[in-house]
């Protein structure tokens, strides 16, 4: 395998399965599992009705608490792959591994997770990819680590070399380099030809330090689907204004400008006098649909009509995800996809 036939596949690309950890009682989900498991519940359907699902379980009771909790509902049962392996938190987009390919071989990249710069423990997680490798989850895979602080939600890849960040989120990771030295090691990590930047754009209640995945996110055809806010009186306006700036400013690689597909803002949630962070753009791709977060207002069937409208040809299927932003995250938060022919 060479390095330069290696690429990171959009994730509009053919996948085998996603990737979830279940939520339990000794994650930070305890006082309120009812209600997020809701949540995974849908999701869980939602996936297995186009694709494999491997939800990653702490233990053999938690398995069976949830084969309960899914018979009888929409899931598909025979299309779910159960893993028993210790986790500190559900976020698997950040845990999970970032999946380069070359035809049919892939390298599992292990970034070090640090609980988004040190704010959670975060020992468990980082082990993540190292046991779901030893399990056998993705077959003949080179496993690589990378001793550098990286979470997927962090990155958006249109599968031709170009990657989209955001300073705000790996500054606060690598205080001590500069916006040079981090595109360097993005490029070499993810054998990328280019990275793009943003240096405005955040959500309140986020605490990924603005993952790019909760801000802008690649669609095929050059595409890119951002959240915007129309309302001039929230505190974001000014900021998400810039950032559209920012993105109506950036250039495909043979120097187009990309075509912009805003999304609506919905009210702000307040929870216990804290604001959540309810992003449209933290959606799932899988084979054949778009898995879209609504948050019980007004604005989810337009937020994903015009995510339709980005990733054509494909169902949009709503996925109810008020409950996910009460710990700061959302539906793509909990993800990973993996690409087709890596699962063993």
């Amino acid at each position: 395998m060479t390095e330069s036939t290696l690429r990171l596949p959009a994730e509009w690309e053919p996948q085998a399965a996603v990737l979830i950890a279940w939520p339990h009682a000794n994650t930070d989900w305890a006082e309120r599992l009812d209600q997020v498991e809701i949540t995974y519940v849908a999701l869980a359907a939602a996936v297995t009705r186009f694709q494999p699902l491997i939800i990653v379980v702490a233990d053999a009771t938690l398995r069976a608490h949830v084969t309960t909790k899914l018979q009888g509902t929409d899931a598909e049962l025979s299309r779910i792959r159960f893993v028993e392996l210790p986790y500190d938190d559900t976020w698997l987009r950040d845990s999970g591994p970032i999946t380069l390919r070359d035809g049919n071989r892939f390298q599992l990249t292990d970034f070090r997770f640090t609980g988004w710069g040190g704010k959670f423990d975060a020992a468990q997680d980082d082990a993540l990819i190292a046991g779901l490798v030893e399990a056998g989850v993705f077959g003949l895979a080179a496993h690589l680590r990378i001793d550098w602080a990286l979470e997927g939600g962090g990155i958006e890849s249109d599968g031709a070399g170009t990657i989209l960040t955001t300073w705000r989120c790996l500054t606060q990771r690598h205080p001590e380099q500069s916006r040079e030295e981090m595109s360097a090691i993005l490029r070499r990590g993810l054998h990328a030809q280019r990275v793009l930047w943003l240096d405005y754009g955040y959500l309140e209640g986020d605490d990924t330090d603005a993952h790019i995945d909760t801000l802008a996110r690649f669609a095929p055809g050059d595409r890119i689907v951002y959240q915007a806010c129309s309302d001039t009186r929230d505190t974001h306006h000014d900021e998400l204004q810039r950032m559209g700036e920012e993105l109506a400013a950036l250039r495909t690689a043979d120097g187009k400008p990309y075509s912009l597909h805003p999304l609506p803002w919905g009210q702000p949630i307040i929870d216990e006098g804290r604001r959540l962070a309810a992003s449209y753009a933290n959606y799932l791709i899988v084979n054949g649909a778009v898995l879209v977060p609504a948050y019980s207002d007004a604005m989810d069937n337009e937020a994903a009509r015009i995510i339709g409208e980005a990733h054509p040809g494909r169902v949009m299927v709503q996925i109810p995800c008020r409950p996910l932003i009460w710990q700061n995250g959302s539906l793509h938060c909990i993800t990973m996809q993996l690409p087709a022919g890596l699962t063993g």
